[in-house]
């Protein structure tokens, strides 16, 4: 560890840890990986749209997070033959962000045997708003939406507002919880309680507001709030990965010192933590 580094906690589950810790580490940060938030794939719960032809009823699928992904692509791995017929009506596969890169020849190829029926949507601002803005008219048509089954937190609006917005436009979503999002557990927030009694906490870093949930959940176990590190931590940084996880934060009392504005990848937080922690140490 490099004691003239300051140390950034980041709480984010374990599919997206090995990304923002790189950054974080290239970026000449001590990194406090303190996951809040488990992540399990249920591939049986997406079978009954994996069948021979099951995926001739929809238009699209909406993935809304690299999670959903990852389970949609284990639960096809097994697959003999695609879901979806080679010939018909495009078929769109939307993602955000930095995430579309796993919707590779190899994903599509799990999808249908004719990748030129498929295309990859990726919309302009890396927020299940601008998905559903992305996807246009739906005039009807059925979207898949793999999404998770929130345990032992309360689910957060993301999801239902994006189901909504979905059908605002026409779309008729149909939602498949792809995975499970769990709480890591009464001691997850341990390593970020013990760098605050040491003084050594500079930043925090949320990617999503379930992890602002299950870090404050797991501090009631320690008898804090989120007020206390900040005052072990006078100059504690919070950082949100976008405006989402930002909104997430405060609604649930915690404030947000910066918001990164490049949202697509973790690059934006990661950068806006190299323009404020200096600052904070004027």
């Amino acid at each position: 560890m490099n004691l003239h580094s300051p140390t950034v906690a980041f709480t984010t589950p374990s599919n997206y840890a090995s990304r923002i810790s790189k950054l974080l580490t290239h970026n000449a940060y001590n990194t406090l990986w303190c996951p809040t938030l488990l992540i399990q794939p249920t591939p049986f719960t997406l079978t009954p749209y994996l069948s021979p032809h099951s995926l001739d009823p929809f238009s699209a699928i909406a993935f809304t997070s690299r999670a959903a992904i990852q389970a949609f692509l284990q639960a096809t791995t097994p697959l003999s033959q695609p879901p979806l017929p080679p010939s018909g009506p495009i078929f769109t596969l939307a993602a955000l962000g930095k995430d579309s890169q796993l919707l590779h020849h190899e994903f599509i190829s799990k999808i249908c045997s004719n990748s030129e029926r498929v295309r990859v949507l990726v919309p302009p601002t890396a927020t299940p708003s601008a998905l559903a803005a992305a996807l246009g008219a739906g005039g009807g048509r059925r979207v898949l939406c793999p999404v998770p089954l929130v345990v032992g937190l309360e689910e957060p609006p993301v999801v239902p507002d994006f189901l909504r917005e979905l059908r605002a436009v026409g779309w008729a979503p149909v939602r498949v919880e792809a995975y499970e999002t769990r709480w890591a557990g009464p001691r997850c927030a341990e390593g970020i309680v013990s760098a605050s009694e040491e003084r050594g906490l500079d930043a925090v870093v949320f990617t999503s507001s379930a992890e602002v949930e299950g870090l404050l959940k797991s501090l009631r176990e320690f008898g804090l709030g989120f007020g206390d590190l900040r005052k072990r931590c006078p100059r504690l940084v919070v950082a949100a990965h976008g405006p989402v996880t930002a909104a997430g934060a405060k609604r649930l009392g915690v404030e947000v010192d910066v918001v990164s504005s490049k949202f697509d990848s973790f690059d934006g937080v990661v950068d806006v933590l190299n323009v404020t922690l200096p600052r904070f140490r004027d």
